[in-house]
């Protein structure tokens, strides 16, 4: 169910779609990616979208990082899920190399994930902090959310880079900054729209209660159209 986008976009590395069932027939979780800078808030965000949804579908985390378990460590200590369905993966590399180019580290861990904890609806991959190239593989997620932050500068969707530009979906994040740093939210937007065109994007503040909302809304989107899917 990975979004097709219109062709005047980079087009991201990809494998070929993971196929929607398991070996035995049964249907597979839907597989989110969260990528984005070092700080922009993506395990925030998934912490928020794991207390947010987690009374209502089965959801495990992956997480990544380059030598370190930081992540899933966080999550754990925030007890945003049980402990046997959050994993780490330590890439050893650039994050990226492990969620687009040799995704075979994470795709063992979901995995995993579904033969121990399954039937899971949701499985939300975290990527380690990276640049603004960073993509996932179709054989990997089969949609993709960007997290940037105002902090980061309001140039950040301007710069463009295949993660702002073709994430299924781009959150803003740390709105409650921007009159500290001197961020016109209103031009981001425009800037966002001007790289992403009908893409949606999504601005949040998880410092303020349910500040996640738009994120929760799209991810109900996709379970939506995953779970009607026929295929």
């Amino acid at each position: 169910m990975h979004l097709d986008h219109p062709d005047t976009y980079p087009h991201r590395h990809t494998y070929s779609a993971t196929p929607p069932t398991r070996p035995d027939g049964t249907r597979r979780a839907l597989r989110i990616g969260l990528g984005g800078p070092v700080g922009s808030g993506k395990t925030a965000t998934v912490a928020a979208l794991c207390h947010t949804l987690r009374d209502r579908f089965s959801i495990a985390v992956v997480t990544n990082d380059i030598y370190t378990r930081e992540d899933a460590e966080f999550l754990l200590k925030h007890a945003v899920l049980p402990s046997e369905r959050i994993t780490a993966v330590e890439t050893g590399a650039c994050p990226h190399t492990a969620i687009r180019d040799d995704i075979s580290a994470n795709l063992e861990a979901v995995e995993d994930l579904e033969d121990a904890v399954g039937p899971l609806d949701l499985v939300l991959v975290e990527s380690g902090g990276d640049n603004l190239t960073a993509t996932f593989s179709k054989g990997l997620v089969d949609a993709q959310i960007f997290v940037i932050d105002v902090a980061g500068g309001d140039d950040i969707p301007r710069k463009g880079g295949p993660g702002v530009t073709t994430a299924d979906l781009l959150v803003v994040n740390k709105t409650d900054l921007a009159p500290y740093v001197g961020v016109d939210l209103g031009g981001m937007a425009r800037d966002a729209e001007a790289q992403r065109g009908e893409l949606p994007v999504a601005f949040t503040s998880l410092k303020t209660e349910d500040g996640v909302r738009p994120v929760v809304d799209w991810v109900l989107e996709q379970l939506a159209a995953w779970t009607a899917d026929p295929r």
